[in-house]
């Protein structure tokens, strides 16, 4: 991930990537179009499989790519080895409707995840994170608002089995 922030190439090779190992995403073409160390910008092309019955950005694709930013970001922030993260629920608000293509924008900063999950994590097991993250069209208007909960817990307190 380090490398496709400033790469087209290496890029191209994590959009690649990802599509394999997230196969439920894969049809839907969705492709990081901007990664930096504090955000991700996500595109989900105009195309069929991503139309809902009148033609517009069907409201699945809208959440389905709002959860793939969100998580992108806080994997690439938190760092996977140290922290799981689930999520938890999602709450969508859609304003406008999408006849073209579409950006998810997501970012956070180090003093957020230091107040809302770090120092949280020093007394408590788990935390439930609130990512909120927008949509725009290519002309600018604003299609969605979502609110994406993960619990985050340190791998350390991650209990898998039945006790």
């Amino acid at each position: 991930m380090e490398r496709a922030k400033t790469s087209k190439r290496h890029l191209a090779l994590l959009n690649f990537g990802l599509s394999r190992m997230i196969p439920f995403n894969k049809p839907h073409g969705f492709k990081i179009v901007d990664l930096g160390d504090d955000h991700v910008k996500v595109k989900i092309p105009y195309r069929r499989i991503n139309f809902n019955h009148i033609k517009g950005i069907h409201a699945c694709a809208l959440a389905t790519a709002s959860e793939y930013a969100t998580g992108l970001v806080l994997l690439s922030k938190l760092g996977q080895r140290e922290y799981r993260i689930i999520m938890q629920k999602m709450e969508m608000n859609y304003h406008y409707q999408g006849k073209m293509d579409v950006v998810v924008s997501y970012s956070v900063n180090d003093d957020w995840l230091n107040e809302h999950v770090r120092l949280p994590l020093k007394e408590n097991d788990a935390v439930i994170i609130d990512c909120e993250v927008k949509s725009h069209d290519a002309q600018g208007n604003h299609l969605s608002t979502g609110h994406i909960f993960w619990q985050v817990k340190s791998w350390a307190k991650v209990r898998t089995k039945a006790q």
